[in-house]
């Protein structure tokens, strides 16, 4: 397994990852997959920003990834960030997604990133014990703020200070 800054040829496989957990799970409330062309503008924009976006890739493709962004527009917010992770389920369990956010969270904390945050949905259980495995304490629950397959959903925001 091989983490590496992602590339625009690698829209495919991170879309193959993303729009089947947007297409198939509550894990996000998004329900508009992601068009390649949007996902190679969200990797070159994030490069541009200074955030980073990797990937994990094995012999048979990319196996997941993960990317960090400002977790609220303003200046005040300019050092407090939110990620996104996700793996093919062929990954669970391998110790990659570990990989993934030790990178991340070096990368940020190298740019003098103070907090960063997660945001789970509650019908991610996974998700969040993922979370609370590397080090982030759950700081809020938001009631019914998600809506997806017909219903209402919880969010969990979980929260690692860096520095």
């Amino acid at each position: 397994m091989t983490i590496r800054d992602a590339a625009q040829g690698d829209a495919a496989g991170i879309g193959a990852i993303w729009n089947a957990v947007i297409r198939d799970s509550a894990a996000t409330f998004n329900s508009s997959e992601k068009p390649l062309a949007e996902i190679a503008a969200l990797i070159t924009g994030r490069q541009a920003a200074g955030h980073g976006f990797w990937v994990a890739e094995d012999g048979a493709g990319i196996t997941g990834f993960a990317t960090y962004d400002q977790f609220r527009s303003g200046i005040g917010y300019r050092l407090s960030m939110e990620h996104t992770i996700q793996l093919a389920p062929r990954a669970w369990g391998q110790g990659i997604g570990r990989a993934l956010m030790q990178r991340l969270e070096d990368h940020a904390q190298q740019s003098g990133v103070h907090v960063m945050m997660a945001g789970v949905s509650a019908e991610n259980p996974a998700g969040r014990a993922f979370h609370e495995a590397i080090g982030y304490r759950l700081v809020a629950t938001l009631p019914q703020v998600g809506h997806k397959f017909g219903r209402f959903m919880d969010l969990w925001l979980l929260q690692k200070i860096l520095t």
